[in-house]
């Protein structure tokens, strides 16, 4: 299977769902030789076309995540980068549970009389703390992605991306904080998270030990 052929479908793994242009972005291919890989994937059953609710894309099917996981099981075997990536997972996981109450924040803002009220963007100092927490774990992030990515280089890129979508948030565009649609900084973040449980071959909420 060739690097591209490899790079398609991981794409598509760590995305969920994702069209042409996603996996072009993700992997720094062009679109017709992505187009090629998708139609070659399709036809080892390895990806299907999904339509939902007006958007569409491709996602794995069960065969197409066997492959993925034996293409990243002969990756970690090929580099030696196992205990790299175990590591990262290690240091991303307290990072992992801020971002999480960062979005949380972001969304909600609770009032004495509703905890669980919308964050409606009107008061600007608890907007500000939330992009703040967002450029403190962007500091974390490109220092777990620089150590990893010297190990394993496709995991390059995802800080990039992830202060990207940061400084869009910064310019009063709220959408790139957790919105859906967009390379958001949450949707970056929780690619990362796939890629990582993925590569290792476990299951999302298991923890490593630091043997």
């Amino acid at each position: 299977m060739s690097a591209a052929a490899m790079l398609v479908l991981h794409a598509v793994r760590v995305t969920g769902m994702a069209d042409d242009a996603t996996v072009a972005r993700r992997t720094g291919l062009d679109s017709t030789e992505v187009a090629e890989q998708l139609g070659d994937a399709q036809a080892y059953g390895w990806v299907a076309r999904f339509d939902f609710a007006g958007t569409g894309g491709w996602a794995l099917t069960e065969a197409g995540r066997d492959k993925d996981a034996a293409n990243l099981a002969a990756e970690l075997q090929a580099t030696g980068a196992a205990g790299a990536v175990a590591a990262a997972h290690r240091a991303f996981d307290p990072l992992n549970a801020r971002l999480v109450r960062a979005c949380t924040d972001w969304q909600l803002r609770p009032a004495p009389s509703d905890r669980f009220a919308s964050n409606d963007h009107t008061h600007p100092e608890w907007d500000a703390r939330v992009l703040d927490e967002l450029a403190a774990l962007a500091g974390e992030l490109r220092r777990l992605i620089g150590d990893l990515g010297q190990a394993l280089p496709r995991f390059a890129g995802y800080d990039d991306r992830f202060r990207h979508a940061l400084a869009r948030a910064r310019a009063g565009q709220n959408e790139w904080v957790a919105g859906v649609g967009v390379a958001s900084c949450h949707a970056v973040w929780m690619e990362l998270h796939e890629d990582l449980l993925s590569t290792l071959g476990i299951p999302r909420g298991v923890a490593l030990g630091r043997g």
